[in-house]
């Protein structure tokens, strides 16, 4: 590289680079971020039988989120990694006192009743514990010796379980894979990886042992779903049934008979994928996991762009952690993972998990955003 390619390289930001750096906004992924929730407005309209409340909810529930986001992308990583520790330990005192007074609704206890507002701490810890695991890692020396790795192992395990006793198997499931995917970019090796999966099949017969009744019933009508198509394999059935009748090119937007017809459960939160591939199609489909490939892309370049470890080893674990978002939901609506209640990230109805997805590309912009620029 020439002296003239290096001053090139390190001079000074344009007026709108300046503009844009004090808004603390990355518009590559602000853009897809607006995208894909115009997107959740839109199939909400359908899967909602075009009642303009839903999209008023949903849309002041987004406004928020957004405002989350930018608010946290003025915040300097710093901060955030000088009080990981505090907060996940917040974290871990709220998901107790949700086991000892939490409110119960649809048989889990997973809400904190506060006043004027319900708050769901299983929530927080979705990005607490990989600012935790993060921050313990950043002054160790990685990849992770055998003393790290169980002193992390034992950071994950204590929200993932108190979670799953809630019980709240999909939540409990992305938090330790938010943990785990700091510990993946912390350089762990592949014979490591695959050491703990051979671990895990092993005890399979012991955590089945474990599993309450209709967490047994999903596994099972995973592999079978017709042995119950009226009963437990319904709600598979009916997301296959929907996919497949929208074929290549889709019937149309609002052209959904699955979910206008009642014959899909939960057609506007866990299996609204379904709902956009019969109106959409597999092209429409494809579109749709393009978008979120390229938001899931952007997260990894700005990871490689952090300037410290503890900023790269978070934005790595969150891109980590949406990708596993999209890959559980759609796995399930298709039929090829279990039924486990992870809704489609900035697609499906509801304010919790977009305020956390957005609160957690708002960290992804403020480590992009407050690089220092090097002197020539």
């Amino acid at each position: 590289m020439n002296i003239e390619t290096r001053r090139e390289q390190f001079q000074p930001p344009s007026m709108l680079g300046n503009i844009l750096r004090k808004l603390h906004i990355d518009i590559p992924l602000f853009i897809g971020l607006l995208l894909t929730s115009l997107l959740s407005i839109a199939i909400l309209y359908s899967t909602g039988s075009q009642e303009t409340a839903i999209l008023i909810r949903q849309a002041a529930r987004i406004g928020l989120a957004f405002l989350l986001m930018i608010v946290l992308a003025h915040i300097d990583p710093y901060q955030f990694k000088r009080y990981s520790a505090l907060l996940f330990g917040l974290g871990i005192i709220l998901l107790v006192a949700v086991l000892i007074m939490g409110q119960i609704g649809k048989g889990a206890q997973r809400w904190l009743e506060l006043g004027f507002f319900r708050f769901q701490p299983s929530e927080m810890i979705k990005i607490t514990t990989p600012m935790m695991i993060a921050w313990y890692l950043a002054d160790q020396p990685l990849p992770p010796k055998a003393k790290q790795l169980l002193t992390a192992a034992i950071l994950i395990l204590v929200p993932t379980f108190l979670i799953a006793k809630q019980p709240d198997l999909g939540t409990a499931l992305l938090v330790a894979s938010s943990g785990a995917g700091v510990l993946f970019f912390a350089g762990l090796s592949w014979r490591f990886i695959l050491g703990i999966i051979a671990a895990l099949a092993s005890v399979t017969p012991v955590i089945w042992h474990f599993m309450r009744g209709y967490q047994r019933d999903r596994v099972l009508t995973l592999l079978d779903p017709e042995s119950d198509p009226l009963g437990r394999g319904y709600h598979i059935i009916q997301s296959k049934i929907a996919i497949g009748s929208g074929g290549i090119y889709g019937k149309g937007w609002l052209g959904s008979t699955q979910s206008e017809l009642d014959f899909l459960p939960e057609s506007s939160t866990d299996f609204i994928f379904a709902v956009f591939a019969e109106e959409f199609g597999l092209f429409g489909s494809l579109g749709l996991l393009g978008l979120y490939l390229l938001i899931i892309g952007r997260c990894l370049y700005i990871a490689t762009q952090a300037q410290d470890t503890y900023s790269r080893l978070l934005a790595s674990s969150l891109a980590f952690t949406f990708f596993v978002y999209v890959f559980v939901n759609i796995g399930m609506v298709i039929g090829i993972l279990p039924v486990v209640g992870i809704p489609l990230p900035l697609i499906s109805y509801g304010g919790t998990s977009i305020v956390t997805l957005l609160a957690g590309f708002g960290i992804l912009m403020s480590i992009h955003t407050h690089r220092k620029f090097l002197p020539i």
